[in-house]
């Protein structure tokens, strides 16, 4: 089965945007949400993220072609695909279909008992003000796995007017993370789902794996935002002369923005020391 990939809404009045950049080509293996590729219109900057995993089996529409909004853009070939019903080459259906994924591998038949009893909450992008239609996804402070509590704040969004901080709906844990940090999402979009009752146990002990990648992050081992890395090679800055304001560091394009203006470089002063004047003979 294969599913479409296509131009997601991209705010008030605006019709169009051209292709910018992909970051995977045909043949790629992709995860669900990875970012595909950017687009760019007169308003904003847009990241479109795969809405399943698999194979990205075709680009249809090429770096610096003209897309309108729900045009297609690319097909992928979702993983698993091979072993259903014969059915595997339908193709066309993909629209028709919603793929259904799998939360965690089959390996684990322990934690998909635990959670037979637990109830999904979605956790939904706020009304984010008047004339105020999307928003991008700045910071977030849960990890997937993590326990939340209700009301306690799960990430920040940004807008061109506010930030708006997006408490739990549900105390529960953290099951999946729907729009990553850097992606531009609507009001009323998905950004996560939280495990309640009887099945938010069960992502828990996944919650000790995460510790050794937030470790990392001491040591600069954090991936930027894709549109913040393109900005960068454009305005000719290293990521070292950037201060990232999103999770671990991370640098938003945001950041890349004010460091450009002079605002928001990263403290350099260690880097910039000068060497130690030679000892005389």
């Amino acid at each position: 089965m294969s599913t479409e990939v296509r131009v997601p809404t991209l705010g008030e009045s605006v019709t169009e945007a051209t292709v910018a950049t992909w970051f995977k080509k045909p043949g790629d293996r992709v995860e669900t949400d990875e970012m595909l590729c950017e687009l760019e219109t007169d308003k904003v900057t847009v990241e479109v993220p795969s809405p399943a995993s698999g194979e990205l089996s075709e680009i249809v529409a090429e770096e610096g072609a003209t897309v309108g909004v729900d045009a297609l853009l690319a097909t992928i070939a979702e993983a698993g695909a091979e072993g259903g019903a014969g059915a595997a080459d339908g193709g066309g259906g993909a629209a028709a279909a919603k793929p259904t994924e799998a939360p965690e591998p089959a390996a684990a038949p322990d934690e998909a008992a635990a959670s037979g009893g637990g109830e999904t909450v979605e956790v939904m992008v706020p009304a984010l003000g008047e004339s105020v239609t999307e928003a991008t996804v700045s910071t977030w402070f849960k990890a997937t796995g993590d326990a939340v509590a209700a009301d306690e704040m799960l990430c920040e969004l940004e807008t061109d007017k506010v930030s708006v901080e997006v408490p739990a709906p549900a105390a529960g844990t953290l099951g999946e993370i729907l729009a990553e940090e850097g992606t531009t999402v609507e009001a009323g979009g998905r950004l996560a789902t939280i495990t309640t009752g009887a099945g938010a146990a069960a992502p828990a002990p996944e919650a000790e794996a995460h510790e050794a990648p937030a470790a990392k992050a001491e040591g600069r081992d954090v991936e930027d935002a894709p549109s913040a890395k393109k900005m960068m090679e454009e305005k000719g800055l290293s990521s070292d002369q950037v201060q990232g304001t999103g999770r671990d560091g991370r640098i938003m394009k945001e950041d890349v923005q004010k460091a450009a203006a002079g605002g928001g470089a990263a403290p350099a002063a260690e880097a910039r020391q000068p060497a130690a004047a030679p000892e005389p003979p």
